[in-house]
This record gives structure tokens, C-alpha cells and sequence, in this order.
């Protein structure tokens, strides 16, 4: 039994066509025929990842999971049930809406409503993206990550530990109370942030190449108040990114070269560096909340600490990988490494 990766988001909002135009023209996301009532947008081969569900609220709608089998839903809902709580189990036509063979949903203890899904459906049409992309980092590593506002961390941990099973990447408590979990090899999928709040902080789109990053940087500049990370790099999965403010307010993060592990392997590490090596200058808030952050990342830098290399592989840059095939980074985590 086991949850084995983000399978779609769901966001609530009433705003189609600034979703439309948000996703197409600086996400590169494709939007897809679905009347009136809703909006979806593909990624990637699987029917559905996005969808704006139309109802008021600009923010967290639902997030979906995929597990691994059809009898881990029944299993899945016996554990919950356990734990008191309450379980639905979804109708053929609620499956079809959301494009999957079989599914069940609940709330998180805090109110976030989850869906567990089995079988996402595939399209046999070709992903168009909305703008020139190479395309978006997502296969068995899912739609990306989602991270969420908490009003206690230390009350939400046990439950998507224990409960859902997802295991611990890294923690931190300065200069903000941070879990992240993974579920596969991508470093986290689901981030709890302790800001006492709810709903969405962001979610984490990554694309094949850092081109298709620095682009949608440039589109988003010409938009006004549309940044609200500039572009950097975090500490803990390696990503280097910007945060883009969605037409619901809360966050989008762009990104590329995030870190993959092992997850069998893996072992929770308390982090101390900050969140971010370099960047990552928070625009939206008041020049004495930036002041911690931008501190936390001079002391950083002055201390020398920085990612591992990347491997300069000619060859990479002439491989033109199969589609839907991962693209694995050469990355030099040792001086072992390097000697090989």
C-alpha cells in the first residue's frame, strides 16, 4: 500500500480566463475542451493535471494522489477510518470527471481535501504545450509539489506520515517551521508550511530545460506584479526557480534541475542553511520579512556552501531522449564521484 506520486492539483476559482491565459502563455501548460463549468489543463500524457474548478474561493480546491493499486484505495480508506477519518468513495461518473479508473476523497485533518487515485487515464493525442517548451519533468515522478499552509505542523506530521505513509526528505525551524515529504525519487511532492495560515503557499511545475524557466521569467517581467520570488536556488532539492503570482494570489514555483533520491535509502535531515542558496528575493513582502531571508542567504554564501556540480556530459546535449523519458542529471555528490 503506498501513494507513489502527485497525480493532479485542483484549484477553486471563478477566474477562467486569466486562468486560461496565466497557464497557457507563461506556464506552457495546454488547456483542454471541457465546457463551460471547468477548466483543465494537460502537461504531459495524462488526461488531466490542472483544473480550475469554476467555484468561488481562489485557493486549495484538491490535490490528487495516485496509488499504486486498486485494492490500496479500499486499504487506504480502512486506515482512515481508523484514524476517524471520514471517507467517500467516488462514483463512476465522479471517476470519469476526473479521468481515472477508481478514486476515494476525504479531508486532511486541517480541512484539505484529498482525492487517492487509481489509473489516471492517458490521451493518445500528442501534449501541445501553450507556448514553446521542451516540456514539463513528470512521469513517475508526478505533477511536481504542492505545499500547503498549516496552522500547526506538529498536528498534520503524524497524519501524512503515519497515516498516509509519506516519508520525511528534511525539516526545518528557521527562519520558518518547514516539513517536506516524498513519495518517489522527486525530493519532496507535499511541504507543510507553518505559517499558522491554510491553503496554498505554491505548487511546483519543472521543466526539461532551464531555458523554458528563463523564458516564462522574461514573459512574467513584462506582466505587472506578477513575480513574486526573483529567480534562485534552494538548498534542500536543488531546484533552481521563480515564484510567479497566480490570478488566485497564491504561488507558483517555476523550476528545473531538482534533486532526485533514493527514497529507499533516504534518511530525514534537520536543515539549517535557509531555503535558498542565492535568489529567491521575496517581492511580496515588507522590506523587514525580506531583511531575514536575504540574511539567512548572505550567511550561507559567506559560509561556502552551495550545490553539488553538475557533470559537464557533452553527449547530453546532443541525446535526444524518447518521449515521457526521464532525463537523468549526471550530479557529482562526492569526491569519490569524481574520481570514477
Amino acid at each position: 500500500m503506498a501513494v507513489k506520486a502527485l497525480s493532479y492539483i485542483g484549484v477553486n476559482s471563478d477566474k477562467f480566463e486569466d486562468w486560461s491565459e496565466y497557464s497557457q502563455k507563461y506556464l506552457g501548460m495546454q488547456q483542454m475542451d471541457r465546457g463551460k463549468e471547468i477548466l483543465s489543463f494537460r502537461m504531459d500524457d495524462q488526461k488531466q493535471r490542472l483544473t480550475i474548478t469554476g467555484d468561488k474561493g481562489d485557493g486549495l480546491g484538491f490535490l490528487g494522489w495516485e496509488v499504486e493499486s486498486k485494492e490500496d484505495l479500499q486499504t487506504f480508506a480502512n486506515k482512515l477510518e481508523e484514524n476517524k477519518i471520514a471517507v467517500n468513495h467516488g462514483k463512476t461518473s465522479f471517476a470519469d470527471k476526473r479521468f481515472v479508473e477508481d478514486l476515494i476523497y476525504f479531508n486532511d485533518p486541517q480541512g484539505n481535501r484529498i482525492e487517492l487515485v487509481y489509473k489516471p487515464m492517458i490521451d493518445t493525442d500528442p501534449f501541445k504545450p501553450g507556448r514553446p517548451i521542451s516540456g514539463f519533468k513528470t512521469g513517475a515522478l508526478g505533477m511536481g509539489h504542492a505545499v500547503v499552509h498549516v496552522k500547526n505542523i506538529d498536528d498534520l506530521i503524524p497524519f501524512y506520515r503515519d497515516v498516509m505513509g509519506f516519508k520525511i526528505s528534511d525539516y526545518s525551524h528557521t527562519p520558518i517551521s518547514l516539513c517536506f515529504f516524498h513519495v518517489n525519487g522527486r525530493h519532496h511532492s507535499l511541504a507543510l508550511f507553518g505559517s499558522g495560515g491554510t491553503g496554498f503557499h505554491h505548487f511546483m511545475v519543472e521543466y526539461n530545460n532551464l531555458d523554458d524557466v528563463g523564458q516564462g521569467y522574461d514573459l512574467l517581467q513584462y506582466k505587472d506584479n506578477a513575480i513574486a520570488y526573483t529567480m534562485g536556488r534552494h538548498t534542500n532539492d536543488y531546484m533552481t526557480s521563480f515564484y510567479s503570482i497566480t490570478p488566485s494570489g497564491f504561488f507558483i514555483e517555476n523550476g528545473w534541475g531538482g534533486r532526485i533520491i533514493n527514497p529507499e535509502t533516504w534518511e530525514p535531515i534537520e536543515t539549517f542553511e535557509g531555503p535558498s542558496f542565492w535568489g529567491h528575493e521575496r517581492l511580496y513582502l515588507p522590506d523587514d520579512e525580506r531583511m531575514k531571508f536575504r540574511n539567512k542567504r548572505l550567511e550561507t554564501a559567506s559560509q561556502g556552501k552551495q550545490a553539488p556540480l553538475l557533470i559537464d556530459c557533452p553527449w547530453l546535449f546532443e541525446y535526444q531522449p524518447p518521449k515521457n523519458q526521464l532525463l537523468m542529471y549526471c550530479l557529482l555528490y562526492t569526491s569519490d564521484a569524481a574520481d570514477e
